[in-house]
């Protein structure tokens, strides 16, 4: 029975290896450096991006799972979306099927796609990040304070402030991408199996 779970198995492998090194970064103060270091909470926003990407792939993922573990029963569950997609196959034409399952493979793969443009959107948001460290380093240059020794320091602390916004930005929203998008793929990987196996079963084979 535990290879029905399969698809859900190998998402809370990645997730529990994951979790690891990030305890590992708190326990070594990585992210509080983190915290302290992006005064623009960037980094913040990034994180709450992707926990929303990390809930709805846990969501479709479970679905799949269980359109899977439907697929493999004589008798779907007539309430299921097995049951709905298989009826909406076997309804119609033979000669409109493929048609018929080309839209159903469309919206399946859309659904997975959203987490795909989540992921790519951690990116997005930490080269945003990386753009507003330098405005707000280049922002406390003041080119014609260079030469009073009063005004150096805040300039500097500023430059490093910004510095600090862009690079931790760039870093967190890369990491974060990289978590989302090995989920994404077992996502897709699994809806690419329900795909193939809703087809054949709607057109009499075995599955």
């Amino acid at each position: 029975m535990h290879h029905r779970y399969l698809l859900i198995y190998r998402f809370l492998l990645v997730n529990m290896v994951a979790a690891a090194g990030l305890a590992m970064a708190w326990v070594h103060g990585w992210i509080d450096r983190v915290l302290v270091s992006d005064s623009s909470r960037i980094s913040v926003l990034i994180f709450a991006v992707f926990l929303v990407g990390l809930t709805l792939c846990a969501w479709r993922i479970i679905q799949i799972s269980e359109g899977l573990n439907d697929l493999k029963r004589a008798e779907p569950a007539r309430n299921g979306r097995v049951a709905a997609y298989l009826a909406t196959l076997t309804r119609v034409p033979e000669a409109r099927r493929p048609v018929v399952a080309e839209g159903l493979k469309a919206k399946l793969y859309a659904r997975a796609s959203n987490v795909r443009y989540i992921a790519d959107s951690l990116v997005l948001l930490g080269l945003i990040g990386t753009v507003v460290g330098f405005i707000v380093a280049l922002s406390g240059v003041d080119q014609d304070r260079v030469a009073d020794v009063s005004a150096v320091g805040p300039m500097v602390a500023q430059l490093l402030d910004g510095m600090a916004i862009a690079l931790w930005t760039t870093l967190v929203g890369s990491i974060l991408h990289i978590w989302l998008r090995l989920n994404y793929q077992i996502l897709a990987g699994g809806t690419v199996t329900l795909v193939a196996d809703l087809v054949a079963r709607g057109e009499g084979d075995v599955v």
